[in-house]
């Protein structure tokens, strides 16, 4: 007797007896292929929230970099620009020294033209020989002052000097002023 196990010599009641395994199968494979796929569209859907999440993290601190960067280059900015504008001012304070200090000497340069110059530079040598003290040597600068010598000590009232120390003065007051 031929036959396939079944009773069935010609093969249907095989393929009839198939018929509920291969349907039980597939809906099992399907049920297995519906959660597979549901599973990737969640785990897809999770990575895809998980990248807008770090793009959103990765731009909040590109632009907090952004922002720090940009503060410390204007930080920078301003720094340079107050360096630059102090060199400009004390600059500006040198050459307007030297012009003072300038005017200062040629204008006591003038000093011994005038007819009571002999009465200042008395009253010079009288003032260095107060300060050092009796046995002074006063001698004369070549530009009209004194200088005068005791014992080790000396006191220069030569007129570019005593011009200095008038610009100095004068420059010091200014930056008295300047300061309050």
């Amino acid at each position: 007797m031929s036959g396939n196990g079944f009773g069935a010599p010609d093969g249907t009641g095989f393929e009839a007896a198939l018929r509920p395994v291969r349907a039980a199968l597939l809906a099992a494979a399907r049920a297995d292929a519906g959660r597979i796929v549901a599973e990737a569209e969640q785990a897809a859907a999770a990575t895809l929230a998980q990248g807008r999440a770090a793009a959103d993290r990765i731009r909040t601190e590109a632009r907090a970099q952004g922002t720090a960067s940009g503060q410390a280059v204007a930080a920078a900015a301003r720094r340079r620009a107050r360096r630059a504008a102090r060199a400009r001012v004390m600059l500006a304070r040198r050459e307007a020294y030297e012009q003072l200090r300038a005017a200062a000497r040629r204008a006591v340069a003038r000093l011994p033209a005038e007819p009571d110059w002999p009465r200042r530079r008395a009253a010079l040598a009288a003032a260095v020989t107060a300060r050092l003290g009796p046995g002074t040597v006063i001698r004369e600068t070549a530009d009209g002052g004194v200088v005068g010598e005791r014992a080790g000590r000396r006191v220069d009232c030569s007129l570019a000097v005593l011009a200095d120390r008038a610009a100095d003065a004068v420059a010091q007051q200014l930056q008295t002023l300047e300061a309050r």
